[in-house]
């Protein structure tokens, strides 16, 4: 994986605008005669000098530490050279035109990471782990990231490959020796180890789901019929007036989405139109929209009148909603029917159930809690790794090839056994990088922030 780039790059590496320190990336084989130019010496490594930055004329620019990485042993795998000097943009902006004239590029986005990649000292998933730290919006989300730029996700990921390699060691043998083809393939041994890893990847996939949210979010869509408080769910959850509440029935027609955060969770509510058959054109549209949204989402929050719905009806609704969508039952109005705020144990419906006031916010708690947990919210200390849905779209595609060996080892089909296994492995290998194209690498590091 690892290449020779003739390039030497630079960027700024702390975000625009005024700080007190800012700091100046370099990475490439020139770092060591750029220093001699910029610093007049190479500083010793790891080890921050205090030193003056000049220009080719020997004027000082600027004045601060010098932290030089020869390689192998940087961030990249190449020499790196940082540059902490004060955080003015103007200042920032003269010394990276200085490490330009001296003989550097300016880095693309990303190309620090990708660099790290290519030369082996990160797989892609540590790699993506480098982005989601630094774009973490919560503390769970920052430590997810973490647990995946230690390397726990790429283990799970190399174990998995290992039982796939074992198993096509296995196949491929009988293959080699035809004589013995069909008593080997006959082996239910064979078949089982196939759902054993099946069963691997599964359980992997849905820590991945729970990775995936907590880096992107959750979608929820606030669903129900007319007046039944969707609205007013939304002001509690958001804790300002985002919808217009009003006592006609129809009053919100289209989807409105408000980004939120519970406990630095990132959640995305959207709020929709009442379900309910009308003629009226606009509020039709809104219905559809609503439909839509709720066959988007990661979980839809059915909203009703606890003091008017019926068993019957509440049964009408939930056979509304989309099959494949977890649901919510969420019993508003309790300042009216009087039932206890919380969670609903030995519940009426297949359904998780919470009884609430929108009014006077009796039940948010337990309302947060629950989406919490649907989103994977674990104490300090244990934990998810963080995700992407890459990385589940390439799961799915080993758990579908993975699943095909087993029928194809009973008919004694063994090459095609063998091909499933293939391209479940180089599915797997996607996630590290193993077997990565170059238009998904330029994707993946393209979304990097420049000088990272």
């Amino acid at each position: 994986m690892s290449r020779n780039d003739p390039d030497t790059i630079a960027a700024i590496a702390t975000p625009a605008g005024i700080g007190g320190v800012g700091i100046v990336r370099l990475s490439g084989p020139r770092v060591p005669d750029i220093a001699r130019a910029l610093l007049g010496s190479i500083p010793p490594p790891r080890r921050a000098r205090f030193t003056s930055f000049r220009n080719a004329a020997g004027r000082i620019v600027d004045q601060g530490l010098a932290l030089y990485f020869p390689q192998p042993h940087s961030f990249t795998g190449e020499h790196v050279l940082e540059l902490h000097g004060h955080g003015g943009p103007v200042v920032l902006d003269m010394l990276i035109q200085e490490t330009l004239a001296a003989g550097a590029r300016l880095a693309r986005p990303g190309e620090f990471s990708e660099r790290a990649f290519l030369n082996g000292k990160l797989d892609l998933t540590q790699a993506e782990a480098v982005a989601d730290l630094i774009e973490s919006a919560s503390t769970e989300a920052a430590r997810a990231a973490l647990r995946s730029l230690q390397g726990v996700f790429s283990a799970r990921v190399r174990a998995i490959g290992e039982m796939l390699t074992g198993l096509r060691v296995q196949i491929e043998a009988a293959l080699d020796f035809p004589e013995e083809e069909l008593d080997l393939l006959a082996d239910q041994s064979l078949a089982a180890h196939a759902h054993t890893i099946l069963d691997e990847v599964n359980a992997l996939a849905a820590e991945c789901r729970q990775g995936q949210l907590l880096r992107d979010g959750m979608t929820i869509a606030l669903s129900g019929r007319p007046n039944a408080g969707k609205s007013s769910l939304l002001n509690l959850l958001a804790r300002r007036d985002a919808a217009i509440v009003s006592a006609s029935p129809g009053t919100t027609r289209d989807v409105l989405r408000e980004p939120i955060q519970i406990d630095g969770l990132p959640l995305h509510v959207l709020d929709t139109a009442g379900l309910r058959e009308t003629t009226d054109e606009v509020e039709t549209e809104g219905v559809r929209r609503a439909r839509e949204a709720m066959q988007s989402a990661d979980r839809v929050l059915l909203v009703i009148d606890d003091s008017r719905e019926n068993e019957g009806s509440i049964r009408t609704l939930l056979a509304e909603l989309p099959d494949n969508v977890p649901v919510t039952l969420i019993r508003n109005k309790i300042d009216i029917s009087g039932r206890a705020a919380g969670g609903i144990e030995n519940a009426g419906f297949a359904v998780a159930e919470i009884a609430l006031s929108a009014l006077n916010g009796n039940g948010l708690n337990a309302l947060h809690e629950h989406l919490k947990a649907c989103m994977g919210y674990r104490p300090a200390g244990e934990g998810a790794f963080s995700a992407r849905r890459r990385h589940l779209e390439s799961l799915r595609r080993c758990a579908e090839q993975l699943a095909v060996v087993p029928p194809e080892l009973a008919a004694r089909r063994g090459e095609l056994a063998a091909d499933a296994l293939r391209q479940a492995q180089q599915a797997l290998g996607e996630i590290t990088g193993e077997f990565t194209s170059d238009e998904l690498l330029g994707r993946i590091f393209a979304s990097f922030c420049i000088g990272k």
